[in-house]
């Protein structure tokens, strides 16, 4: 299998996704200089973080946690557009793996019962050909040893991107489109919630709306990336 890789490699060469130079033996995705100089938030470790205050006064959150901070034109947004429109789950569920491992330091997340990657609508689900929140969960459970869930909590309209909204729009954008199936299935349950990139929380917000009807026990939240409203 090695040099089965090795000959790969030579014919179709692997490159960095954010400086685009070649990666070496022991490199994924991403290179070693790369790697150190993303910017990574380190919001788990923080009990009042940036990202806590964003939701709060809006639900009762356990804790919110996001591996990234996105930056314009920055290493973050090259991640995201090779996940996204290049359709590289792989790089989705490593990083999944990456932060799930730095997470096993925070209790209020890696004692999760469950993970629920925020769900795409069937039609958008099939334009796209795969969820990247799920990617990135299923990252999370690797690391984390927490199943994921992904046929419970269902998006029941298909909305319009949330990109270039503003936080009212966003929020009207995803008001009642989501539904939990089973609720007994979460009742009492610790929620660990995924999403790719958090901007204004509408998204999330909407989803919890949805999942306070199961009675569950407590939520928490993380993202691969966290993008700052101007």
């Amino acid at each position: 299998m090695g040099f089965w890789n090795d000959f790969l490699s030579l014919i179709y060469p692997r490159s960095c996704v954010c400086c685009s130079k070649l990666l070496l033996k022991d490199e994924e995705f991403i290179c070693n200089y790369c790697f150190v100089n993303l910017p990574k938030s380190n919001f788990h470790k923080e009990p009042d973080s940036e990202l806590d205050r964003v939701f709060e006064g809006r639900f009762p959150l356990k804790k919110a946690g996001s591996y990234l901070i996105f930056e314009k034109s920055g290493k973050v947004q090259k991640i995201l557009h090779s996940i996204k429109y290049q359709r590289n789950q792989e790089l989705a569920v490593k990083i999944g793996q990456w932060y799930g491992d730095l997470l096993k330091e925070n209790e209020s997340i890696a004692k999760s019962d469950i993970i629920i990657p925020v769900p795409l609508h069937y039609k958008k689900l099939k334009e796209r050909g795969f969820n990247q929140s799920e990617a990135f969960a299923n990252g999370l459970s690797q690391s984390l040893n927490i199943p994921v869930s992904v046929n419970n909590l269902v998006r029941i309209e298909y909305t319009s991107t949330q990109t270039r909204k503003s936080k009212i729009e966003r929020w009207e954008n995803v008001n009642g489109v989501f539904e939990v199936k089973h609720p007994v299935q979460l009742k009492n349950k610790k929620v660990l919630l995924v999403d790719d990139v958090i901007t204004t929380g509408a998204t999330l917000e909407a989803c919890y709306k949805a999942l306070e009807i199961a009675e569950i026990d407590k939520l928490g939240i993380v993202s691969l990336a966290y993008a700052k409203r101007d």
